[in-house]
């Protein structure tokens, strides 16, 4: 293989990539639905290029609108092609702006495609002896490789010169024209040769050498070995004509008139303010930061120093876009008490805390900062290891002054994430209260699935600004200091910009919420309250047994033992059950499974859902994935759970998320209490060490069926809202319906079937889905969905009307007003399409239904709050449609029924909401 030197002339085939790049993962948009997937694609090729090559010399090549010489060689040329989506021309304007922010020379020729560009550029260089890197994923530019040219992949990583052409088409470069004349091309149209495919055509090349001693001499080919071969001559000769246009059409045209030369093709410095505007458009986040803090990615590459680049557009300082002048340490009382009355004064002022641990129960303060106002921001120091005792003050004066203040409920706090910064101060007897804004839960209700809602990306997004970040000053890896270690000059301006930050985007975005009092009210009337309360609930934590998890640990590794062995006498050999490479040997291979997906890289997929599938009709992937459910029981809880119970409080705090799941729903993590099994036998002995403490119960008081009563509601289908309304069995009055029998004759079978139906509509779940859940036949499947309609008609009037609001306006929205933008509903590519269509119809269900469970838990917490006794009634958790309660015992009468109450005024539905309680020593008795 050729040795590439440094700093080749590279010719990208940009409009070859823009295509490959339109189809491949990942398929991105911004905030807007705007698509920026093939964007990405190749600039991240791109810069790809300059950081392996480091060119001084390139060229991004386009295909130009319009016809070319071929269209005039033969009209039908390109024709097949259908037209190119919507999404894709979108995104061709801003990608060659970047292409020219970036420095890059880009090229497209009127009249001329990109191929002959490349190949007119490449001999130009060849004459110069300067060797060329063609970029490209085409086939056709084969026919370019020489001593002085060669073609690199970039999506497969491949290199092709004169040796790997040979290899990879079975002739050499100087006949590539002629293979490709004589197999034709279907996507450009070409017609080659009538059943001539690879296999022949390289036969016929490597026998003899080109088409024109084939068309000299064509009963020599009868002298090959070839399939087909005898009847080769007539058909030469018969579509001769047909053979010589195509070779026409395969050539690359190597003599354009062009204006520059490849000398001339050199690389610019980068355009910083450009890049900083497109990236920011485009929501690229981490290429933002880049230019932001240390210049664009050409600059890097190029090794240009800052004064090099293009005037008035360095932009390579941290806090490029933030005065920092203002910035204060406070060391003395006298500044402490001077900005103390500027907090008291101020309209409304940032705070955050900066700690020795991100474990809320364990964290120690090590300091505060805040910002009155945009570049005003200040750090005080409480507790630094290298710190004297003079040099910082005094923590528990400093909290004491500051305490009545930051419990003052007037709203006039903001924070980046304040449920952390809650409980930090909690730790030191302090309850935050008066909380205007969390500008994490703010962008997160203005667009939950266009990013990420840290505060470093959140600054690049709204404020076009990178953030020194936590391992600038704090190093990476097991190195790391805690922010306790680090030197006062390097912590004041990191913790100081927090606080100054937080406050820019909480005027950012308060003011987007403003011309939005939808959104306004899910931030101000829901999130806000709720994070208040998933503070108390996280310190008040839940009791588990390690005794009893223990046991079932042991029991699991019995288990995954006894599947394991029935795998290897299914196999008939050992194997690691965790390897991907030797399960797919195993099923595909030595078992001959189908395939029924592959990898990107080709190979045979064990992802779950195809395990699902294949453990329909064989036993093995059964147990596959049913031992990954019990290693992952194992590994996540039975042996998890005991080693992070908190050692003072003995209990587990996990930590609720309000700004991850797209429709609303929270998650939790450390443990994540979201996903333990209840279908599974394994799963719901977990929950039985979910214990409650002494003298009370555990009580867990979920919604019967929220979303199909909410689907009645927003559908308005009749036949749903009587059976609603007279308390009947959903599932079998939606059996009754569709299988035409009286209510009280519907059996257990059909009850089940109409469940799926149920169910499946609200996931989106197609015919085929159906059939493979319950069994059946795919037409049978389709039967029982269309009887559904015909006899809930409303549902499938509500459908479409969410499909057709969510293609109008680009989100659906809750009952109470939250908002789930769907980029991809008017997608060129169908999956993808249907995927958010199915969406639509989902998250207004599943995000009311989690809209009503915050309210559930707003109400409840009023409600406990006006108690006469504190230490009654305790929430400890929320799993989905459930709230989960310690209650004393001897309260358990008076206080169940009126939570019951409470829940089930949480909304106002036009069928009733249902709040179910059960009680028990442990979470799965309660369940």
């Amino acid at each position: 293989m050729t040795q590439i030197p440094e700093n080749p002339f590279i010719l990208v085939d940009g409009s070859s990539y823009l295509f490959r790049a339109y189809h491949a993962p990942p398929h991105l948009t911004n905030s807007a639905g705007e698509p920026t997937g093939a964007i990405y694609g190749v600039v991240n090729m791109l810069r790809s290029l300059l950081k392996r090559y480091k060119p001084s010399h390139m060229a991004v090549v386009f295909d130009a609108k319009g016809k070319t010489f071929r269209n005039d060689l033969y009209a039908e040329y390109k024709a097949n092609r259908p037209p190119m989506p919507d999404d894709l021309r979108s995104q061709i304007a801003p990608l060659h702006e970047i292409v020219q922010a970036m420095g890059l020379p880009l090229l497209c020729i009127d009249g001329v495609e990109a191929d002959d560009v490349i190949g007119t550029l490449a001999r130009q260089a060849e004459k110069e002896g300067r060797l060329t890197l063609i970029s490209t994923g085409d086939k056709d530019m084969a026919q370019l490789v020489g001593e002085h040219t060669i073609l690199i992949n970039t999506m497969s990583d491949t290199i092709t010169d004169i040796e790997g052409v040979k290899s990879k088409f079975g002739v050499s470069p100087e006949q590539i024209i002629d293979y490709l004349a004589l197999m034709g091309d279907s996507s450009d149209n070409i017609p080659g040769l009538p059943g001539v495919g690879d296999k022949t055509a390289q036969a016929m090349l490597q026998g003899m050498q080109s088409i024109d001693a084939m068309l000299e001499a064509p009963e020599k080919l009868t002298e090959l070995s070839f399939r087909g071969a005898k009847s080769m001559p007539k058909k030469l000769m018969e579509y001769k004509e047909q053979l010589l246009l195509s070779r026409e059409l395969a050539t690359i045209d190597e003599n354009v008139s062009l204006s520059m030369k490849p000398d001339e093709l050199t690389i610019q410095p980068a355009d910083t303010e450009a890049l900083v505007q497109l990236y920011g458009q485009c929501e690229f986040r981490r290429w933002l930061g880049e230019v932001l803090e240390q210049g664009a990615a050409t600059d890097q590459a190029l090794g240009l120093a800052p004064d090099e680049r293009k005037a008035g557009s360095d932009i390579d300082t941290k806090t490029a876009t933030i005065d920092t002048s203002a910035y204060e340490t406070i060391l003395s009382k006298e500044a402490f008490t001077r900005w103390l009355e500027k907090l008291k004064a101020a309209e409304v002022f940032a705070l955050d805390t900066e700690t020795t641990s991100l474990n809320y129960m364990d964290a120690r303060l090590v300091g505060l900062s805040f910002a009155v106002q945009e570049g005003e921001a200040a750090y005080l120091p409480l507790a630094h290891d290298y710190l004297d005792a003079p040099a910082q003050l005094d923590m528990d004066w400093v909290l004491a002054e500051l305490k009545p203040l930051l419990e003052d409920p007037t709203p006039r706090k903001v924070g980046q994430n304040l449920k952390y910064d809650m409980h930090i101060l909690a730790n030191y007897g302090i309850g935050l209260r008066g909380i205007l804004n969390d500008t994490m839960l703010a962008s997160y209700v203005l667009n939950s699935v266009s990013s990420r809602h840290d505060m470093d990306t959140l600054s690049l997004q709204y404020l076009n600004h990178k953030t020194i970040s936590f391992t600038d000053v704090a190093g990476k890896g097991a190195k790391q200091l805690t922010f306790n270690q680090i030197g006062l000059d390097e912590a004041a301006p990191y913790a100081a910009e927090d606080a100054d930050v937080t406050l820019r985007l909480h005027h950012a975005l308060w003011q987007r919420l403003q011309d939005e009092p939808g959104l306004r009210s899910v931030l101000v009337d829901m999130e806000l309250p709720v994070l208040s309360i998933l503070a108390g609930m996280e310190r008040r934590g839940v009791v588990v047994d390690p005794g009893l998890l223990a046991i079932q640990s042991k029991e699991l590794e019995l288990a995954l033992r006894q599947i394991e062995e029935e795998a290897f006498a299914i196999a008939g050999e050992e194997f690691n059950l965790n390897s991907t490479k030797q399960l797919q040997t195993i099923l595909f291979e030595k078992l001959e499974l189908p395939v029924r997906k592959k990898t990107p890289k080709g190979a045979p997929s064990t992802a779950e859902e195809v395990l699902q599938e294949l453990a329909l009709d064989y036993p093995l992937p059964d147990l596959i994935l049913k031992h990954r459910g019990m290693a992952k029981l194992k590994s996540t809880y039975t042996d998890k759970l005991p080693k992070v119970m908190n050692r003072t409080t003995q209990r587990i705090h996990t930590s609720y998320h309000q700004a991850v799941a797209a429709t609303g729903r929270l998650s939790s993590s450390d443990p994540n209490l979201q996903n333990i099994p209840i279908r599974n036998e394994a799963g719901r002995r977990v929950r039985k060490a979910f214990i409650a403490p002494a003298g009370y119960k555990v009580v867990a008081i979920d919604y019967s069926q929220i979303e199909l009563r909410i689907m009645a509601h927003l559908s308005q289908d009749k036949s749903l809202l009587d059976a609603f309304a007279k308390g009947l069995d959903i599932h079998s009055a939606t059996a009754a319906e569709v299988f035409g029998v009286p209510l009280e004759s519907v059996s257990s079978e059909q009850r089940r079937s109409a469940k799926a139906v149920n169910f499946g509509l609200i996931y989106g779940m197609s015919a085929f889905g159906l059939a493979r859940q319950l069994g059946i036949g795919r037409n049978d499947a389709q039967h029982y969905m269309d009887t559904y309609f015909e006899r809930f008609p409303g549902v499938q009037d509500y459908m479409e009307r969410t499909r057709l609001q969510a293609a109008d306006k680009g989100y659906v929205e809750t009952l109470y007003g939250r908002r789930l933008y769907l980029p991809e509903i008017k997608a060129r590519n169908i999956p993808r399409k249907k995927a958010a269509e199915r969406a639509a119809i989902n998250a207004p269900m599943q995000g009311t239904a989690a809209d009503i469970i915050k309210r559930a838990m707003i109400k409840v917490a009023d409600w406990l709050a006006k108690q006469p006794q504190q230490d009654e009634v305790f929430m400890t958790m929320q799993v989905h449609d459930e709230l989960v309660f310690e209650i004393k015992e001897e309260a358990l009468d008076r206080i169940v029924p009126a939570l019951c109450s409470v829940m089930e005024e949480a909304a106002e539905l036009d069928v009733p909401l249902v709040a179910e309680a059960g009680i028990g020593d442990n979470w799965d008795e309660a369940h």
